[in-house]
């Protein structure tokens, strides 16, 4: 076998006549002699093609569609013809499990000529467990699981080797195991599943870094054809799962729970402090995330019509103090500077030694965190986006209680926290929900008229429109979530009603009646109804402490790489799927960037898993990463008050928006006289724009 791009002078004359095999999506090419096996030149290259039954033709897993035509950027033509015909184990297994007229058995299907080979990312063998895609990135498999069918000799008088040991033998010689460990709870069960099988057994062999000694987790009588990993990403608020066959790489299941740590505390802090404060608190708050995470199990398996106990494998990110409180791990530490994590580095676990119920074999994974208030979660999500995969600068947030910030490009990646607080969740805002059927999501103010409109989640009509008030009428409009809490604040500013400051401007009440008066301060009424929904002052105010510790983060990021831009953003998290790029410019919660560069990318930290889970060597990749990323302390930084001070205006005191002024006409600075120590008063002055 010679693999293409090997120095010409390496090239004997032979293999010069050799098949050219181009194996595709992953892109790999090499020559191989006529009569080949597909399979085998696949391993050969390191492309990633299950196979269970070794070769054998029962599993079906080794599937493959051979590309017909004229590729001319590889210089290939492929045809069917350049490949064997279907022989008998094909029919075989055709005629038993069935297989499409364009697909091939890899392990049975012989090279004849240059062929371009596509290896299919989603091959169904158990079509019935497909229920959807939670994303539509291609993750190359690589899985720390593998299932090895094998037929054991039958014991001999005079070769007195034991059941297992035999069992270890032929798992070397069919598929080059060598020197293998097993899972203590299965020695017992070893003979009565060999002559259950009539000795022929499917092993599951989980083997995670070249370095450790590989397991057997598994082992079952007969062919066994599928197995199922997790990928769960454990947030303060929201515990989310994928299940996914590790076999062919398809998410069966995925759902998502209520985090129900939050009846400890609302937020992660609250949280240090119940365990601070109750000798039984870290124990209560273990168990509580643990039977979460079990009845997201038995909801996805139902999902996906998979039997919890086929679960051999699992990934988990998490923040820092999520991650130690899941893993029994006292977060006190974590709740007083330095901030000092118990441990940084992945782990590995048996699942069931953290009371998660799946195969008593399964595994279980946590990415690194990066640091103290930095955790697994946002490794995730720097794994899923990549900044240090690319030459521009890339800023990666993910907005909640506490904002986790990754800039950088592949010289160099910096990462801070910065304590937003809960108010882009709708705490500590008057009217403020967390995001739920009638909590108000969008907002458009008539800058002429100051007359809102607005969408409510449940209801598809804008509140302007004829039949929003018989569609609104069965959720009712109870609130403002998170993603309105920004676009009411930004759309305020951009109408004149709110002052560069945030000051809400009291002589705009002659102007319109929806600017009412409360004391000395002055309020916005978004929703005259059942449930009267106003924006304070105060709501203001905790908007800007939110949006400006965010961007003095940021800010201070940009000035430890030097730059005075970033190239590209990426919201991150459930929230940042919501944020509509150019209210959260307009506000100042992130810098100056082209829009069309300012996008949401979902929940990354659960991609990040779901990478990890596929493919063991990016465990490799962000554990590598990760050591070289640089953690900014916030706290310690003596620029970040000024900075925290220039952010409090919209969008900022001192940086230009040159890109968000393209596209939106940001208003004519005005500054209003704080009256009642920076609550706003209703006297006003005006200068130009600077």
């Amino acid at each position: 076998m010679r693999i293409e791009g090997e120095s010409e002078t390496n090239m004997t004359e032979a293999s010069a006549k050799e098949p050219l095999v181009l194996f595709m999506p992953s892109g790999k090419r090499g020559r191989f002699p006529v009569g080949t096996p597909v399979l085998e030149a696949a391993r050969k290259l390191g492309v990633y093609v299950e196979s269970v039954c070794g070769g054998r033709a029962t599993c079906g897993r080794c599937q493959i569609e051979v590309q017909e035509g004229n590729f001319a950027k590889h210089k290939i033509v492929s045809s069917n013809d350049h490949i064997s015909a279907r022989g008998p184990k094909e029919e075989r297994y055709d005629k038993v499990r069935g297989l499409p007229e364009n697909r091939r058995l890899s392990c049975s299907a012989l090279i004849q000529g240059d062929l371009v080979i596509d290896v299919p990312q989603d091959t169904v063998v158990n079509a019935q467990v497909v229920r959807k895609a939670a994303t539509d990135r291609v993750i190359e498999r690589n899985a720390a699981v593998q299932l090895c069918y094998v037929e054991v000799d039958e014991p001999d008088m005079h070769k007195p080797l034991g059941d297992l040991d035999r069992l270890k033998v032929m798992l070397e010689k069919d598929w080059g195991w060598k020197d293998l460990l097993i899972a203590p709870h299965l020695i017992p069960q070893v003979q009565s599943i060999l002559r259950k099988g009539n000795w022929g057994v499917t092993a599951a062999i989980h083997r995670d870094m070249d370095s450790s000694r590989p397991f057997i987790v598994g082992l079952w009588p007969g062919l066994k054809n599928e197995a199922y990993g997790i990928a769960c990403d454990i947030g303060s608020t929201t515990i989310a799962m994928h299940l996914v066959s590790l076999l062919s790489g398809r998410i069966v299941g995925s759902s998502g729970t209520s985090n129900p740590q939050i009846r400890f505390g609302e937020d992660l802090m609250s949280r240090v402090s119940y365990v601070m404060m109750n000798p039984d608190g870290r124990e209560a708050m273990t168990k509580a995330v643990r039977e979460a995470v079990n009845g997201l199990i038995g909801k996805v398996c139902a999902e996906g019509e998979v039997d919890r106990h086929d679960i051999l494998d699992m990934v988990f990110v998490a923040n820092p103090i999520m991650h130690h409180l899941f893993l029994g791990i006292d977060p006190t530490e974590l709740g007083q500077a330095p901030f000092a994590l118990a441990v940084s580095g992945a782990l590995q676990y048996w699942a069931h030694e953290l009371d998660i119920e799946v195969n008593r074999g399964a595994r279980l994974y946590t990415l690194p965190c990066i640091a103290g208030h930095v955790g697994a979660d946002a490794a995730g999500a720097t794994l899923a986006e990549g900044p240090y995969r690319q030459d521009r600068m890339m800023l990666l947030v993910d907005v909640g209680t506490n904002a986790e910030i990754v800039l950088g490009n592949r010289q160099r990646v910096v990462a801070a926290s910065s304590p937003t607080g809960p108010a882009f969740e709708g705490a500590e805002i008057s009217s403020g929900q967390r995001a739920a059927p009638g909590a108000i999501e969008r907002v458009r103010i008539d800058p002429v008229t100051l007359e809102p409109k607005f969408r409510v989640i449940g209801v598809e009509k804008w509140s302007d429109e004829e039949g929003f008030a018989e569609q609104a009428a069965s959720v009712g409009v109870t609130g403002i979530c998170g993603s309105a809490i920004i676009e009411v604040v930004a759309e305020m500013y951009l109408a004149g009603v709110i002052s560069e400051d945030g000051v809400v401007d009291g002589a705009m009440a002659e102007k319109s009646p929806r600017i009412l008066q409360n004391g000395r301060t002055f309020s916005y009424l978004l929703h005259d109804g059942e449930q009267r929904i106003t924006v304070t002052q105060n709501d203001i105010r905790a908007i800007q402490l939110a949006k400006s510790a965010l961007y003095a983060g940021i800010k201070l990021l940009m000035e430890k790489q030097g730059v005075d831009h970033v190239d590209t953003i990426r919201f991150a998290g459930a929230f940042g799927s919501f944020i509509d790029p150019k209210y959260a410019m307009v506000l100042g919660l992130i810098p100056d960037c082209n829009l069309d560069e300012v996008k949401a990318v979902g929940n990354a930290a659960g991609t990040g898993a779901l990478m990890a889970l596929l493919n063991r060597d990016h465990r490799r990749e962000i554990e590598k990463t990760v050591a070289h990323i640089e953690k900014i302390e916030t706290a310690l930084e003596p620029n970040f008050q000024q900075l925290f001070v220039n952010a409090m205006a919209m969008p900022n005191k001192v940086d230009p928006f040159p890109e968000l002024a393209k596209v939106v006409a940001l208003p004519e600075r005005k500054v209003l006289a704080d009256d009642g120590g920076g609550e706003g008063g209703g006297r006003r002055r005006r200068r130009s724009r600077e």
